[in-house]
């Protein structure tokens, strides 16, 4: 059983693609103030927010959300540092606080690590603020390495070498994600009309 099977009321997490912009953006509006504040290290405004997500961004990052009947409530963001051939990476999440403490978190770091390790990244750092317990709890869960520096705290991941095992798990998930995401795009139409 993986920690997708154990998301809360049939929620899916599943690769975002560049045309889902808007609901990333409406998702990360949608935080709170402490779950904004632990996604971007700081308060942030709104109008930040549709700044930082527009389509460029999508060139480097990958990010994986959950979904729950259509709507995104939580997201990773998957990053290279230092350029796309770069063996490290960052990670960042945002969960939506009606589904804090589901296990979203986990599935979605578990999705992200996998993610990382098909794409030969070595190295993935996440970074949280000192108070954001569950951000540093879900670190030690995947046995990050925790550091402490001014404030913050930072975990890294290493991942393993890519095997066909770990790219045919990707694949099959993202096949499943694409075919969810036509199913969920042909509801909403026929629910417009």
């Amino acid at each position: 059983m993986s920690l997708q099977d154990l998301l809360p009321d049939s929620g899916l997490i599943r690769k975002m693609w560049i045309g889902e912009a808007a609901r990333y953006r409406n998702h990360l509006l949608r935080l709170d103030t402490d779950s904004r504040s632990r996604r971007f290290g700081g308060g942030v405004s709104d109008a930040y927010i549709r700044s930082y997500v527009t389509p460029s961004m999508w060139l480097d990052a990958v990010v994986h959300g959950f979904f729950v009947s259509g709507t995104l409530r939580g997201a990773a963001e998957l990053r290279p540092i230092g350029g796309r051939l770069s063996k490290q990476a960052e990670a960042a999440f945002s969960v939506e606080t009606d589904w804090q403490s589901h296990g979203v978190g986990s599935a979605l770091l578990e999705r992200t690590l996998l993610t990382a390790r098909n794409r030969g990244i070595r190295h993935l750092h996440m970074a949280c603020l000192a108070d954001n317990r569950r951000m540093q709890q879900l670190a030690r869960k995947f046995d990050a390495e925790l550091s402490f520096d001014f404030g913050s705290v930072v975990g890294e991941v290493e991942s393993p070498h890519a095997t066909p095992l770990s790219v045919v798990r990707e694949m099959v998930s993202d096949g499943h994600g694409f075919a969810t995401a036509i199913l969920d795009a042909q509801s909403r139409l026929f629910r417009s009309t």
